[in-house]
């Protein structure tokens, strides 16, 4: 499946913004996390931990259907859309 995605993360942006969009292939939401950081090496830092477990600051959404992050095993399709965001922190 190729999904679309879209960043909602200033860093991130500046690394994956292309003149086509950006667009993931996978078959789950791991998978199209995955192509993304095959792409585009400097990702993974970005959004995973050294245990490769999502960053708590960072949340994918599918298809902005939920508040909560999505599940990495969760289907994907080539209609959807995975939103990538970061939460702001700090004091």
């Amino acid at each position: 499946m190729s999904v679309k995605v879209r960043v909602f993360y200033p860093e991130l942006q500046r690394l994956v913004t292309g003149p086509d969009g950006i667009r993931v292939d996978g078959e789950t939401v791991g998978d199209c996390l995955g192509d993304l950081v095959r792409q585009y090496p400097g990702v993974e830092k970005l959004i995973f931990d050294t245990r490769g477990e999502l960053f708590k600051k960072v949340y994918v959404y599918v298809n902005a259907e939920s508040m909560f992050k999505a599940d990495f095993a969760r289907a994907v399709s080539d209609n959807d859309e995975l939103i990538l965001a970061v939460l702001a922190t700090g004091g």
